[in-house]
Order: structure tokens, then C-alpha cells, then sequence
């Protein structure tokens, strides 16, 4: 592992690439291959890492365009897509599997061995994408906070 001055000067990209090699199995060709899909489905992602920390010094890659879309979280038996704004999504294809409880996010998780529905997963990234879009364009201004000149 580098030091952590090192991993400052790499970019999110570059550290997502990193966490990729360092996970050397499974794991790591899941979200590789989630990493991939993510980019057809949406060109123009933007990729970041958030929530550093010296217990996982490269962070957490998450995928934005217009907003959050979904992190990408490894444990030891499974690899987890959570979106932001999942519960607000069409799943026809049902490919979240976890976090269902919850008003706001939705996740899949993937085991080893499971298969990756490409093109529902695909369809799901730009449905977060859309949402993002139109939830920007219908925010409202914010106000000014300044108050009147007094006479």
C-alpha cells in the first residue's frame, strides 16, 4: 500500500483503479465490469470517491452525473451497488436485492459467481441518470439572503 500522500496526488479514476487491482479477485472483476457498465450507460459520468478514511485509505468510488447516481462498496462476500435515489426508480428487470426497506436508496448486491444482467443494469443507470436531470431542473433557485437596504 502507498503512503497516503501518494494516494492524494492520483485522481478519483486512479484510485478506483487501484482499489480494483488491490481486491485481486472476485471482487475486484465485479466492480471492474460494474465500472464499465456504468461508463456505456452514461459517457459522461463523472467519477469520485468519497468517505476516506485510514481503515479504507481508498475510499468509496461513486458515480455522478447531475448527482449522486450510485456507489460501488466491497465486503468480503459480495460487491454493493447502492443508488442514491433508488426507491424512486423503475426495477422492472427486479435488480435491486438490497436495502429495500428504506424510502430513499436501493442496492444490489453481487455475490460471486452471479451473473450481471448487462442491459437491465444499463437501463437502471440512465433511469438514476434522468431522475438526477429532472430533479436539477425542477429545484428551485436558492434566495437571496440579503435583506433590504433600509431608507
Amino acid at each position: 500500500m502507498e503512503k497516503s500522500g501518494a494516494l492524494e496526488e492520483k485522481s478519483p479514476s486512479q484510485l478506483i483503479d487501484e482499489k480494483i487491482r488491490e481486491l485481486s479477485n472476485w471482487r475486484g472483476e465485479t466492480l471492474a465490469r460494474v465500472r464499465d457498465l456504468i461508463n456505456e450507460a452514461d459517457p459522461e459520468v463523472v467519477e469520485e470517491v468519497k468517505w476516506r478514511k485510514p481503515s479504507n485509505m481508498l475510499g468509496v468510488p461513486v458515480w455522478e452525473h447531475a448527482g449522486i447516481i450510485c456507489t460501488g462498496e466491497t465486503y468480503k462476500d459480495k460487491v454493493k451497488l447502492t443508488f442514491a435515489k433508488g426507491a424512486s426508480l423503475e426495477d422492472p428487470s427486479g435488480l435491486f436485492n438490497s436495502s429495500l426497506e428504506g424510502n430513499v436508496r436501493r442496492a444490489i448486491d453481487f455475490h460471486e459467481g452471479d451473473e450481471i444482467d448487462e442491459e437491465a443494469l444499463k437501463a437502471l443507470i440512465r433511469a438514476a441518470v434522468a431522475l438526477n436531470i429532472s430533479a436539477q431542473a425542477t429545484a428551485r433557485p436558492a434566495r437571496s439572503r440579503k435583506r433590504p437596504k433600509s431608507a
